[in-house]
């Protein structure tokens, strides 16, 4: 591997990385006071199709498969929509650390959902793993909210869980179309008919306070977001995985709730617990063991479906 590549390849992650770690306080800075979670969900559903197909025309066109469409549809609408939806509102009642804990999950579930579907035979090094990470998003949804009753961190943190599972399912939806088609035919679709449930939100966005506001920073926050972790990080990543491999770029992936504790903390709106740290570094060791058990069972190159994982990386 050239030094050239390297360098970029991990630069071009990095960027990638920050933006999604940073997007969790800049969700949360515009809710509930300039947008409600759902306002939040369609703006970055909807500018990210725009992005996204305005990007495309400059770009070579390929042609679907017809079995394909079924799989798009599906991806967008049963699995990118609720999982972008449910963050948003997990961010509405939960904390942004706490958030980005439980969202280093994905992956997890995405084994557990081939153990059960796909009978998968794991080795007990995956067993292990499993069990730990879970350890972890079980300290923080129950523990650290033990004494706050009236809090709804807990609801927060439950709707994180469910936008966890959402994008795992996503994952295992796309994993042929990922393998067939470029990155920026595969999004475009996606975040199309991932956009159109957000049709019926849009009603309902014209009463968002951020429309009755001279104030820059909640329209800057928001084109933040959509551009950003929603559109220019994918497009930083897919070069990345060319560059450096996916499996150096799934590494970042850890740096997520550091980055998201960091941001959080230095705007003001958090103050990172010692319970937080504990529970961060569980689910990573979780996380670590279950690929050392998965890389032991199969140690061939990544399936499409893990590298669509490290192409569209949460939030």
């Amino acid at each position: 591997m050239k030094a050239s590549k390297l360098i970029i390849g991990n630069l071009c992650i990095f960027i990638a990385t920050l933006f999604f770690g940073v997007n969790f306080p800049a969700v949360k800075l515009l809710i509930p006071q300039w947008m409600s979670g759902s306002d939040v969900a369609a703006t970055r559903m909807l500018g990210a199709t725009v992005l996204m197909w305005i990007v495309s025309l400059f770009m070579k066109q390929e042609k679907i498969q017809r079995g394909d469409w079924s799989r798009l549809a599906l991806g967008g609408i049963v699995g990118l929509f609720p999982f972008l939806y449910l963050f948003c509102l997990a961010l509405r009642y939960g904390s942004p650390i706490d958030i980005s804990i439980i969202m280093t999950l994905p992956p997890i579930f995405v084994v557990l959902i081939n153990i059960i579907f796909q009978h998968d035979r794991p080795l007990l090094l995956e067993w292990i793993g499993i069990i730990v990470s879970f350890v972890g998003a079980f300290i923080v949804i129950v523990l650290q909210h033990s004494a706050d009753k009236a809090s709804d961190a807990m609801l927060g943190d439950l709707l994180a869980v469910a936008s966890a599972l959402c994008y795992a399912v996503y994952l295992i939806i796309i994993v042929k179309p990922s393998g067939r088609y470029k990155p920026a035919t595969l999004m475009r679709w996606l975040f199309l008919f991932a956009a159109i449930p957000c049709l019926f939100i849009i009603p309902s966005f014209t009463h968002a306070a951020i429309w009755h506001t001279t104030d820059w920073e909640p329209w800057a926050l928001a084109a933040f977001i959509v551009v950003c972790p929603t559109f220019l990080s994918y497009f930083l990543t897919a070069p990345a995985i060319k560059m450096i491999g996916s499996e150096l770029v799934s590494i970042y992936q850890y740096l997520l709730p550091v980055i998201a504790a960091i941001a959080s903390v230095a705007v003001g709106i958090e103050k990172l617990k010692i319970i937080q740290v504990i529970a961060m570094a569980v689910i990573i060791v979780g996380m670590v063991l279950t690929t050392l058990g998965k890389r032991k069972r199969k140690p061939q190159t990544e399936t499409p479906a893990e590298e669509a994982h490290q192409a569209h990386q949460k939030q």
